[in-house]
């Protein structure tokens, strides 16, 4: 985990690789739950049978189930010890560059891009991120991740 004391020594590293995240297994009870919060049933993510048949001969994850663990890679690798929340802000560029097969294990390469003073003491972070599945050869998923951190 990379250690910050406050936000302007995150501002000293704008344009810098910051971290890895630690490892998620993905497996398939993961997807089914988030089949079921979600609504998306759809056959490739909750029916390893059937998947089995299909060009990536697995079930596989979901893009957003991906995404969403975005939150989790970040507070495992990031830490702004002078913040007392943090808030998603949304995401500007988003891209499902490969397949999640079940159980890959997957972590978050972090670079940040800006740091930007907000109202009540507060930063917008933007973060570049590479979401990568062990044994891989390319990243499963790069965004455009923008929080905001205050003290």
């Amino acid at each position: 985990m990379r250690r910050f004391k406050d936000a302007s020594a995150l501002m000293a590293c704008i344009g810098e690789d910051i971290g890895y995240s630690d490892w998620v297994e993905v497996d398939q009870a993961m997807i089914n739950q988030f089949a079921d919060a979600t609504h998306d049933q759809q056959w490739i993510h909750v029916d390893p049978e059937r998947a089995a048949t299909s060009p990536f001969g697995s079930a596989i994850a979901h893009g957003f189930l991906t995404l969403s663990l975005m939150p989790h890679f970040l507070s495992s690798a990031i830490l702004i010890e002078s913040a007392v929340m943090g808030v998603n802000y949304g995401l500007n560029k988003v891209r499902f560059t490969a397949p999640v097969p079940v159980n890959s294990r997957l972590r978050a390469h972090f670079h940040l891009v800006d740091v930007t003073p907000v109202d009540n003491n507060g930063v917008q972070i933007t973060w570049r991120c590479e979401i990568q599945r062990e044994g891989g050869d390319r990243p499963v998923c790069v965004a455009e991740s923008v929080v905001r951190s205050y003290a």
